[in-house]
């Protein structure tokens, strides 16, 4: 088992910047990755980002530029960068964890609020 607990979500004007956080405890040395999805009001929920053992990192399309995923090893936590936010990035932004290769670990999320 691993629990994720998520933080920095907020409110934020057009152009700002936020840092999301996800805290993992449990059995993390079997984790073999972790990533950000989110979710919109209405709409499926879609990879972010994530970041590898090996720190190989992948972007979705629209947050490439935009938002850097990195991680602390010592800690076990995840971390989102998110600049020039935009409305279209308001959501609910989940931390993953994958262990052993197969199993997936959802937090329980974190809103992140952009205003026009």
């Amino acid at each position: 088992q691993v629990q994720l607990v998520e933080s920095g979500g907020g409110l934020v004007q057009t152009g700002g910047s936020l840092r999301l956080s996800c805290a993992a405890s449990g059995s993390i040395s079997g984790v073999s990755r972790m990533g950000w999805y989110r979710q919109a009001p209405g709409k499926r929920r879609e990879l972010v980002a994530r970041i590898t053992n090996d720190d190989s990192t992948n972007y979705a399309e629209f947050v490439k530029g935009r938002f850097t995923i990195s991680r602390d090893t010592a800690k076990m936590t995840a971390y989102l960068e998110m600049n020039n936010l935009k409305p279209e990035d308001t959501a609910v932004y989940y931390c993953n964890a994958r262990l052993w290769g197969v199993v997936d670990f959802w937090g329980k999320g974190t809103l992140v609020t952009v205003s026009s």
